[in-house]
């Protein structure tokens, strides 16, 4: 589901790829669902690719979704992104993913990750497990060919 939910830089909230042309996406907001052209010369980036800086290893953004949706109960998060402070921020990512980077995730990261959360529970689109157990088949199948050389 992420592999398809689209950040293009410089452009408020997230879009669903709806269509590829040529040189060009056709993406629908998921806010107020008007659809329009994504050129290539626009920075797009998938959720599906986005991972978060943690002490050990990157984690991939659906997991950090999923860890937020079991807190929530799968409703939005209640914290107010444009009052909370840095602290306040930082606090409610240490309940979700307590091993973060706190050299490397700023409080700029934590707003649009609360913020793209919401977003995304409001379009409907919660199914972050999907995308967790599509990654660990894609990771298994890679080990084994890798094995297999």
């Amino acid at each position: 589901m992420l592999k398809t939910v689209l950040s293009i830089t410089g452009k408020p909230g997230l879009y669903k790829l709806v269509s590829r042309g040529k040189n060009m996406l056709i993406v629908e907001s998921l806010g107020d669902k008007k659809r329009f052209p994504a050129y290539g010369n626009e920075k797009i980036i998938s959720l599906g690719d986005i991972s978060m800086y943690t002490d050990e290893d990157d984690v991939p953004l659906s997991e950090v979704l999923a860890s937020m949706k079991k807190k929530e109960n799968g409703a939005a998060v209640s914290l107010d992104v444009k009052k909370a402070s840095a602290e306040d921020l930082f606090a409610y990512l240490a309940e979700v993913l307590p091993e973060f980077d706190r050299d490397r995730v700023h409080a700029s990261d934590v707003k649009k990750l609360i913020s793209w959360y919401n977003l995304l529970v409001a379009s409907g689109m919660t199914d972050f497990e999907e995308d967790i157990d599509a990654e660990k088949n894609v990771e298994a199948s890679e080990d084994s060919s890798a094995s297999e050389k």
